[in-house]
């Protein structure tokens, strides 16, 4: 088994020395400590991508988490999954108040369809949308509620100031949102 120690390290530090990890072995499991929340649910998020097992154990204020890389012939399928990237509050350009109805309505279309995305990602003034007082809050609650993983850019809910406003999904970085657009079988933008 390998050993990663990421305490003390900020994300995507502990992801990325994870994944160079499991990168190194053929099949076997991935032992990676980390001292907070935010880089144990990124590791989690990782083995999914991966389509890895993983088991977490908390002790001592830390968390132990175990990626188990499977051979390739034990490998799952890959899905032919896709992921959404939505850049905008707004659909489409021209009058501002045309392009949020116009992007409330897609987000309601997204609940009514199939097959639904495995991620919305939402960046720039997209983050706009997952957060309180936002016309698409209800239509983005009901797709995380589906099962869609809601994923919003750090970085972009700093820049606006609305981080403590975020009412929907997970706030990710830049790693995880490559990783997602990576490992997708087909990215979708939204702008």
């Amino acid at each position: 088994m390998a050993n990663v120690d990421a305490r003390g390290l900020q994300c995507p530090q502990p992801v990325i020395l994870t994944k160079k990890a499991l990168e190194g072995i053929e099949a076997g499991e991935v032992l990676t400590i980390v001292d907070n929340v935010t880089a144990r649910e990124n590791l989690i998020r990782l083995a999914s991508n991966l389509n890895c097992e993983y088991a977490v154990e908390e002790k001592e204020g830390c968390y132990y988490v175990t990626l188990k890389k499977a051979a390739k012939s034990e490998e799952k399928k890959a899905n032919d999954d896709f992921v959404i990237v939505v850049t905008s509050d707004k659909l489409g350009v021209g009058e501002s108040e045309l392009g949020k109805l116009l992007m409330k309505t897609y987000t309601y279309t997204l609940t009514e369809t199939k097959p639904y995305p495995k991620a919305v990602i939402f960046i720039n003034s997209g983050v706009k949308l997952v957060v309180e007082g936002s016309e698409s809050l209800e239509n983005i609650k009901k797709l995380q509620d589906i099962g869609v993983e809601i994923i919003s850019c750090g970085t972009c809910l700093d820049f606006y100031n609305i981080k403590d406003k975020l009412k929907a999904g997970i706030v990710g970085n830049m790693y995880t949102i490559v990783e997602y657009m990576h490992t997708a079988a087909k990215v979708i933008n939204i702008s």
